[in-house]
Formats: structure tokens, sequence, C-alpha cells
């Protein structure tokens, strides 16, 4: 214990602070709110509000300097998971994370729920964050991924499978069964013509 009034042998601090995004994601943000918080008829007067980018879907950031920007702000939030949340090695992000899209969609969503979380003026989004999203996530990955990638990127085991679904022969089976169930389906009709 050091005495009071003296400086500590370690001057590190005890806990860093949560990775800020850039000025890029920060404007995408901005118009997100804009578009959450405006009335139902300001909202008919926007154009492109489908097409406005969300932080947590990467593949919704088509700009290419926004998509730059929220790959390095992706990794800084992973670095600072890696030494800010994690104890065991088996929670650790790995860092071939860019060679796993299935780790970069909940990646995406763990950061903005996290900015969210560090932007809120109560500590209940963050409680929440600790204790469903960073468990639910870490629970994910590790089933995921279970040792595949523990020393260094190992190749995806499920391409086989997915090249089979992706060939030709699946499709044309697949669509056949699609067409199959449609053509004798007795299909209800309704007033609305289906729509609400």
């Amino acid at each position: 214990m050091q005495p009071p009034g003296t400086r500590p042998r370690d001057s590190t601090p005890m806990v860093l602070p949560f990775p800020r995004p850039g000025r890029l994601i920060q404007d995408a943000y901005q118009d997100l709110e804009v578009a959450a918080n405006s009335s139902l008829q300001r909202l008919s007067t926007f154009s492109g509000l489908d097409d406005l980018p969300r932080p947590w879907d990467p593949a919704r950031c088509t700009d290419r300097d926004l998509r730059l920007e929220l790959w390095a702000w992706l990794d800084a939030v992973v670095s600072w998971h890696n030494h800010q949340q994690v104890w065991d090695a088996h929670a650790t992000i790995p860092a071939c994370w860019p060679h796993h899209p299935h780790l970069v969609h909940q990646i995406a969503v763990l950061a903005d729920q996290r900015h969210h979380a560090g932007q809120a003026l109560t500590s209940d989004l963050l409680e929440d964050w600790h204790r469903y999203t960073l468990p639910a996530f870490t629970d994910r990955m590790n089933n995921q991924l279970r040792e595949h990638c523990a020393d260094s990127h190992q190749p995806w085991p499920a391409q086989g499978r997915h090249s089979r679904y992706q060939a030709e022969s699946s499709r044309a089976e697949r669509q056949g069964r699609f067409e199959s169930d449609t053509s004798t389906w007795t299909f209800p009709q309704t007033a609305t013509g289906g729509r609400l």
C-alpha cells in the first residue's frame, strides 16, 4: 500500500475508456437519432431513410470512408474488450476476427450497444450490457469458434457445406421444392390483398 500523497509505481490507469467512434460514425448516429425522434409527418419528408447507414450493421455502411472508419473503430473496440473485459483467454476475441463474418456482425452490435450504454444518463443500459449482452456474445463466439482459432486463424470448417448449398444443383432442388409447395397449397384470399 502506498503512503498517502505518493505516486503509485504503475502509472497505468486502472480502467481505460471505451473507444469513441470517429466523426463519420458519430454523424451516422446523429442522423439516426434525428430520424428516430422525428414525427411521422416529418419522417414522410425524408428521402432515403432506409439507406441511412447503421453502424451496428456493417453491410449498411456503404460509403468507403465510413466503412474504413467503422473497421478502425471495431478493431479498437476488440482491443479494448480483450484488455478491459476479459480475464480468461477463452473470452478473448481472436485477432483473425475480420476473417469471420459472424464475428464481424456480432462485434458491430456489441460495440453499438456498449457505445449507447456509455452515452446513457443512468447506469441501467451499462448494467444490461455487462449482464446480458457481453455474456451472450461470449457464449455465441465460443460456441461458434470452439478452439478453431485459439492459436492462429483456421479455414472455415463449414466451407464444404456452404459450397454445396451454393451449387447450382442444390439451388435448383430447393427452388423445385419451393414451387412444389406453393403450387399445391390453397392460399386464403384476403380483402386487403395481404397487406395491412
